[in-house]
């Protein structure tokens, strides 16, 4: 018998390196090929190396959250019998299900203002606890089923409330296990003596609760890190009168067909900053500080900022220029959903040349949102409310809600900030605006 070391392949798109981010084997498995050996993370996508012989892990290399180089030997596998001598294995194909993990904007939060028309979702089941396995082999574990997926925040607290990750039904996307599985096991477990879910995890691990930052989290740390110390940002807020549009949008809502999705503002908002980036093609742009070459297209790619189970992230509207208002709509819903269910691919995650963020469901005034490197703009979007106004030497009631919007001060200049954002704000008061010229 020989030992065969399993190299981590070239995922592709010249990457020199991947973050491990989940072993689902270890020593003393057996193994055959397309057994799922670890996750590894690139700037891109989460990508499962799969094994390419059969036979015995003899060792493996890295723990989660440390960066390998691509060609490392991270696991070795003694071949079993006389198997022909294994080929190198292709670099592995992202699957639309695997989790994508191109890094999010460092916006703030996913874009969704809060409608009038708005219907709450309803609360994920409770879920139902799997059977347990049947113990009694003395082998070695066979690794071809895989273990339960859970980010690795979710593991940690499990571990520490000693929760069997096997014993739970995940109610996230595609059966991941997320908090909300551990609080209903807690609350379960506690019913009858009263204890709360937040006092036994204090409990458990005495208060506190330490963790390394890895995969999707350490993405978005590092991308925000970078983006606040190379770029000087410029934040200019403005408060938008969006009575018109909202009885605009109602009406639309109003004739809709039924197979239609309602409109929401953000398509509104969208074509505003199309038409804005159409004035000042600078605004819509990728700048390189170390070559000092600012890229500007014709084309507005709009990346939408979009909370999912594992963080956030930006789906991208590609040609946002070229579709209607309806249009818009639907492409926003559809790489929204995508990108909450893990299934958005590699191109609809990247290549955004303008991102939208919003705080708006959540409330409060306004924000300072952190700009998409390389882009030099980034738009965020606080509550709607009503307001009372002063218009027509009177107060009245109108729909208002502020622009919160950052630059990259070094090829931006606050005029041409201000200019930008008073340009969408007039778009959006007098929406008949955002209609004319419309070659969509």
């Amino acid at each position: 018998m020989s030992v065969y070391g399993v190299k981590l392949p070239d995922v592709g798109e010249g990457v020199a390196e991947a973050e491990l981010i989940e072993w689902y084997v270890d020593v003393g498995d057996r193994v055959t090929p397309d057994t799922v050996l670890a996750d590894v993370m690139t700037d891109k996508a989460t990508v499962e190396i799969s094994s390419p012989v059969t036979g015995v892990v003899t060792f493996r290399v890295g723990e989660p959250g440390e960066v390998l180089a691509v060609g490392t030997e991270f696991v070795g596998v003694e071949i079993e019998g006389s198997d022909p001598a294994p080929t190198e294995p292709e670099a592995p194909p992202v699957d639309a299900a695997d989790r994508p993990a191109e890094s999010p904007p460092p916006g703030t939060a996913p874009v969704e203002l809060p409608q009038p028309d708005t219907v709450p979702v309803d609360a994920p089941q409770p879920d139902a606890e799997a059977p347990a396995p049947s113990g009694g082999d003395t082998l070695p574990r066979p690794s071809t089923e895989r273990r339960p997926t859970a980010a690795p925040a979710v593991r940690a607290r499990a571990a520490a409330l000693g929760i069997d990750l096997s014993s739970l039904t995940g109610s996230g996307p595609d059966g991941r296990v997320v908090h909300a599985d551990l609080d209903r096991r807690l609350a379960g477990s506690n019913r009858s003596s009263g204890a709360s879910p937040i006092g036994a995890a204090n409990a458990a691990a005495g208060g506190r609760h330490d963790e390394t930052m890895i995969g999707l989290r350490r993405r978005i740390a590092e991308r925000l890190s970078a983006a606040w110390t190379e770029i000087p940002h410029i934040t200019y807020v403005d408060a938008v009168d969006a009575t018109e549009l909202e009885a605009l949008r109602a009406e639309l809502n109003r004739q809709a067909t039924p197979d239609r999705a309602r409109l929401t503002m953000l398509p509104f908002l969208v074509r505003a900053v199309v038409l804005a980036c159409r004035d000042q093609p600078a605004l819509n742009a990728h700048y390189d500080g170390a070559s000092r070459t600012l890229s500007t297209f014709d084309d507005v790619h709009l990346g939408v900022a979009t909370q999912t189970p594992d963080g956030l992230m930006v789906p991208v509207v590609h040609g946002a220029d070229r579709l209607g208002l309806r249009d818009l709509a639907d492409e926003i819903a559809r790489v929204s959903a995508a990108a909450r269910d893990g299934s958005a691919t590699r191109d609809e995650l990247s290549g955004s040349t303008i991102t939208i963020t919003s705080l708006g469901a959540m409330g409060g005034l306004m924000t300072t949102p952190i700009i998409n490197q390389p882009e030099v703009a980034i738009v965020g979007v606080n509550k709607l409310e009503r307001r009372p106004v002063w218009r027509n030497d009177s107060f009245e009631p109108r729909a208002m809600f502020n622009l919160s919007s950052s630059f990259d001060h070094r090829v931006v200049d606050g005029w041409d900030a201000a200019t930008f954002v008073q340009r969408i704000k007039s778009l959006l008061e007098m929406p008949a605006l955002l209609f004319l010229d419309d070659e969509s």
